[in-house]
């Protein structure tokens, strides 16, 4: 997976980001891992909202911890 640091992390914050997200390929991946997230570190229902590019690409978007908000971006 790509990660675009949009939110200006320094090299050790963005490393975790990566290290964190690196083995999601799926929406199921993304949601199996935000049932396993401390409580408090995820929204309750894990995906904010999923917007709709065209027909087959998706946005997908993930509040996460320390205000960050990760979108995967999927077709």
């Amino acid at each position: 997976m790509q990660v675009i640091n949009r939110a200006n992390l320094s090299s050790a914050q963005l490393a975790q980001v990566v290290s964190e997200f690196a083995e999601h390929r799926t929406l199921t991946d993304v949601l199996t891992w935000g049932f396993k997230q401390p409580k408090g570190t995820v929204l309750p229902k894990i995906v904010a909202d999923v917007i709709a590019q065209d027909e087959y690409s998706h946005d997908v978007i993930v509040p996460w911890r320390d205000e960050l908000v990760i979108v995967y971006g999927t077709t």
